[in-house]
């Protein structure tokens, strides 16, 4: 596997466990939640041209 598409997949990864943690909590910012749905998104989209392109090598 690609070593940025390693690292792109394990921030997504790191990004989704923030947004749980907090989700759980009693009063969540939704500041701090949007900031980080923008940011899983944007790693989203990065790793999907990357996939695209190591496919089409």
């Amino acid at each position: 596997m690609n070593n940025l598409i390693y690292r792109l997949t394990s921030i997504h990864r790191r990004l989704d466990d923030e947004i749980r943690r907090e989700l759980r909590r009693r009063l969540p910012d939704g500041f701090r939640l949007l900031r980080l749905k923008k940011l899983k998104l944007t790693v989203k989209d990065r790793l999907h041209g990357h996939m695209l392109r190591a496919g089409r090598g």
